[in-house]
């Protein structure tokens, strides 16, 4: 006998499976997972001897995560996430399941899958697949195809396997890996960029708030901004439009203007009175013809999800959930599916004959099965079929089930948990609030149960149905020259809206009318039904003329919301609901009662940001796409290695574009939200931008991120495994980095930086752009950092801490001291080593000196006497481009070149007898302003060049900063690298 294993996507299924199978003649036993039984029971395969071994899973039992490295959120930069390696594994809470798997796998001959017969189930397929081979390679597998758990198709399906679908697991695959990568990079960057720079008030915890991206979940978001765009940016304008009403004997008509309405009011009035003057009204056309109301398509799963939160106000996940419940209990066919047509081979007239004896719709069942009544029609075809399931259809018949949610594993599960939290807590009295509850609980959800069944068999037998059928006529009369028509129908057979109660198609009576003097057989046949006599002119009872105004269209419904996603190809069938709920969970959007969608300031903030930047990501047309790709993978038209490359590169650029541009998130966020103060003291606000390859470590990269202090850095990621660290200048106030690459700094690539330098913070000359290298090849970076070092000035000059000894007068200490890891670089002030800044004996005596500036005596000018020789530095006032007006003192002496800013030196800063940085031409060097950052790098070496000062004026005796040897310049001194 051949042993066979046959695994389902759910234990209900499971069961539902093994009791059709074996004719509930089964014996049943635990696996390793208590919640995934094993049924075992004799059948005959094509008339093979076979004992069958029914399980489950729970849905995927694989799932595809990033190797370890990267699953830290600053372990990498995000962009890194486009290429780096996955893996796909079983977890840790469903090893119990994989281990029931390949010990029953081990002694079976066949592994049949009973999956659910969509991509995903087929996805899930292979998996299944994956972990029994890996313990018997030796296994035959055979794929089952149901639409119902209903007797007749289990069998079929038992008879009747197929190889599973490669196509379509590759489709998933695909799928899964896309929204991993495109997902975790724009929610780590968006996160991270965001979460500590602004008050969330939105968030209940925004220190752990996850700012989430998904490449389906935002264009979902997207529609209902845009919507709520369109009724913000909506001007009401104010209109006129003529209405005439006449009544008459055989009722009341109400003619519309067919001008419709006219925004000038000086025209409306003038065609107003010409009407008034000549009322008259004269029948110019009465059309008569018959109107057909088609019954709806085979029902979808979008369009049960739209009806039902049309009809009955569900919410698209839980219509979702009771599907499912109904067809895990056998009443309903499978309620995933792309399909609005019948095939041939469904027996239409089975299904009807199933429902005969229904106390509400019994009879209409009836009606449609007899030949008789002409009321049976084959179903219209919709156009779509997915190739796996059938549209949703009733399977079994149910007079009203009393306890529809007795097996529901979900309500069960909550019921249980509330029992418990109550009674762990209350007393008796409680309980029995407990009690009504859940019986509360229960008689909703069997409501929710009974409303969904009976919209699928309505639904059904509509389908089945003949169209109603109407009279319409339309009358047009002329008044003065201006045209007015009226409708009005009357129906002549409901047909198929006895059965279908949700739409309604109402009789509207008008008068009868004739044109001119021509009374045609309809008209008479009409004048008859009524008993009125025809006209052809009369004088209206009414004609006003009256005001409006434009309205903007209402916020999106639910309905609406997944008509735009089906429209736009944003996900399928089986997850749109997903997406939905997915943007009321991060508080994206918000739903009222009506079920109509609205964005929070959160979700337009984020969507205002990636339309500022000009890239529509919050639009449908990227994904459309991709979902169109996948669409291809699963029919064999492309491979999965040719869609992932396609679509990843595509969503790589664009990723790497929005980081350029994350300012524009930066201001979107800051009109709606208040700025955080959390943002300049935690590393977690670091920029965490790849920079370059880390060359110490070989294995991480360097990253560009702000330290507590507010400086910034470029560190190895892999910290603090590895510590390597190039501290920036102290200057820096913003560090973006850009797209552009260093052509000669290995390894690479090495991205460049583009700088903003504090202006009262830099020496005159330096522009304060930058677009520089951190490679080592950028001689301006290289001049700041020796000139200003890696601290900010600004919080070193502006923020002393006083403290009072035990004993002595009270110290002053700088609040923000030197760091230990300066890596020993010479002192700034004397070009020293063995020190630090803040404790050079030069600068104390600066400022010494600093402090007993006054008024020259001798010619009555402001001056203060030079720290190196003490001749008096008269104060002068710039002319370059970029610091003139502005007041300095410096040395008349060509030995020393003393220099100090005045505004700098009532700020507490002490002035330096460091040279002025070289500056070609003028003192406001274009070359710095732009480029790769390395077009100055030899600047000071080039024949010719002349200096000059702050003031424009020439200077002569330039010496090295570093030796002091007045033969060369700083960068090319044989003592810099000592």
């Amino acid at each position: 006998m051949i042993k066979v294993l046959n695994v389902a996507e759910k234990p209900s299924v499971a069961k539902s499976v093994a009791t059709i199978l074996s004719r509930n003649q089964l014996r049943v036993r635990d696996g390793r997972s208590r919640y995934n039984k094993i049924f075992e029971f004799n059948y005959s395969i094509n008339g093979q001897q076979c004992h069958m071994l029914v399980t489950s899973v729970t849905g995927h039992l694989m799932e595809v995560e990033f190797e370890d490295r990267y699953r830290k959120w600053h372990s990498c930069d995000p962009a890194d996430l486009y290429t780096a390696p996955i893996r796909k594994h079983v977890p840790e809470d469903k090893l119990d399941i994989k281990r029931t798997l390949e010990e029953e796998a081990r002694k079976c001959h066949w592994l049949v899958l009973w999956l659910d017969c969509d991509r995903e189930g087929e996805n899930i397929a292979f998996e299944v697949m994956e972990v029994c081979r890996g313990v018997n390679r030796n296994l035959t597998i055979r794929r089952a195809r149901f639409s119902a758990l209903i007797e007749r198709d289990i069998h079929e399906a038992a008879q009747n396997l197929i190889a599973p679908n490669q196509w379509f697991s590759d489709a998933v695959d695909a799928r899964q890996e896309i929204d991993l990568r495109i997902g975790a990079s724009f929610t780590r960057f968006q996160t991270m960029l965001l979460r500590d720079r602004f008050v969330i008030d939105s968030a209940q915890d925004d220190k752990n708030l996850v700012l989430s991206y998904g490449p389906c979940q935002f264009p979902t978001l997207g529609f209902v901004v845009e919507r709520y765009w369109e009724i913000q940016s909506h001007e009401p304008e104010e209109f006129w439009t003529i209405n005439c009403t006449h009544r008459s004997d055989e009722g009341l008509a109400s003619f519309s203007w067919m001008r419709g309405h006219l925004f000038d009011y000086t025209s409306s009035v003038i065609l107003y009175e010409m009407c008034v003057e000549e009322p008259t009204a004269t029948v110019m056309k009465v059309q008569q013809q018959e109107k057909l109301k088609y019954p709806p398509y085979p029902l979808s799963t979008i369009e049960l999800e739209k009806r039902a939160s049309r009809y009955f106000r569900m919410s698209s996940e839980q219509t979702m959930k009771v599907a499912e419940d109904l067809y895990q209990a056998g009443f309903i066919s499978y309620p995933r599916t792309e399909t609005d047509c019948f095939s041939s081979r469904t027996d239409l007239h089975t299904i009807v004959q199933e429902h005969q004896e229904h106390p509400v719709w019994g009879s209409y069942a009836q009606r449609l099965l007899d030949p008789g009544t002409g009321l049976w029609r084959n179903p219209s075809n919709g156009g779509h079929d997915d190739k796996a399931h059938p549209p949703i259809h009733p399977t079994k018949f149910s007079a009203g089930e009393s306890r529809w949610s007795q097996d529901h594993h979900v309500v069960h599960f909550l019921l249980l948990v509330s029992t418990f939290a109550w009674q762990s807590f209350f007393s008796f009295w409680s309980n029995l609030a407990v009690m009504a509850f859940t019986e509360s609980l229960k008689f909703s959800y069997s409501h929710f149960l009974q409303r969904l069944y009976e919209l699928v068999v309505r639904h059904f037998l509509a389908c089945v149905s003949q169209p109603a059928v109407g009279a319409e006529t339309v009358v047009e009369i002329d008044i003065a020259g201006e045209r007015f028509s009226a409708s009005g129908r009357v129906i002549l057979a409901k047909n198929y809206l006895d059965v279908y109660r949700f739409e309604s198609w109402g009789d509207s009576m008008i008068p009868v009318y004739v044109q001119g003097q021509q009374k045609s057989d309809g008209m008479k046949l009409w004048a008859k039904l009524k008993h009125v006599r025809a006209l052809d002119m009369f004088n209206p009872t009414a004609l006003t003329l009256d005001s409006g105004v434009t309205r903007p269209p209402p916020l999106l419904s639910e309905a609406d919301l997944l008509s735009c996603m089906d429209k736009a190809g944003i996900g399928t069938d089986a997850t749109m609901h997903d997406h939905i709920k997915k943007l009321l969970d991060r508080f994206y959007v918000t739903k009222d009662a009506n079920t109509r969608f609205s964005p929070t300031n959160l979700g337009e903030a984020l969507v205002m940001g990636y339309d500022d930047m000009g890239y529509e990501l919050w639009k449908p047309n990227l994904r459309s796409l991709m979902e169109y790709d996948m669409k291809e993978v699963s029919m064999g038209n492309k491979s999965k290695a040719e869609v992932l490359a396609t679509c990843l590169q595509q969503m790589k650029a664009c990723f790497l574009d929005a980081k350029v541009n994350k300012v524009k998130l930066l201001e979107a966020m800051a009109i709606f939200f208040n700025r955080s103060d959390r943002s300049n003291g935690d590393d977690s606000s670091a920029l965490g931008e790849n920079v370059r390859p880390c060359g110490l470590c070989q294995e991480a990269n360097m990253v560009l991120r702000k330290n507590r202090d507010g400086n910034f850095m470029v560190g190895c990621s892999g910290y603090p495994q590895c510590r390597n660290a190039v501290w920036l200048p102290g200057p820096v106030l913003e560090a973006t980095i850009t797209n552009n690459i260093c052509n000669s700094c290995t390894p690479g690539p090495v991205y460049l930086i583009q700088f903003k330098f504090r202006q009262l913070e830099i020496p005159p000359g330096f522009n304060v752009n930058h677009l520089g290298c951190v490679g080592g090849c950028d001689e301006t970076l290289r001049q700041l950092i020796e000139i200003c070092g890696t601290g900010s000035r600004a919080q070193a000059r502006g923020r002393p801490t006083t403290t009072t000894p035990s004993n002595g007068p009270p110290t002053t200490t700088p609040r923000n001291p030197q760091r230990s890891n300066s890596r020993q670089a010479p002192c700034i002030y004397c070009y020293q080593t063995g020190h630090a800044s803040t404790d050079c004996p030069s600068r104390i005596s600066a400022t010494r000196h600093v402090q007993s500036h006054g008024i020259n005596q001798q010619n009555g000018e402001s001056s203060i006497p030079c720290s190196t020789c003490g001749t008096p530095c008269v104060l002068r006032t710039a002319n370059t481009a970029n610091n003139r007006g502005r007041k300095f003192y410096s040395c008349s002496s060509q030995a020393c070149n003393f220099f100090v800013w005045e505004d700098n030196l009532n700020n507490g800063s002490a002035p330096r007898s460091a040279p002025r940085p070289n500056i070609s031409n003028s003192a406001s060097n274009p070359s710095r302003t732009g480029g790769r950052g390395r077009g100055v790098q030899n600047a000071g070496r080039a024949a010719g060049v002349t200096f000059v000062s702050a003031t424009g004026e020439p200077i002569s005796g330039r010496r090295c900063f570093v030796c002091g040897d007045p033969s060369h310049f700083a960068n090319a001194c044989p003592s810099r690298g000592s």
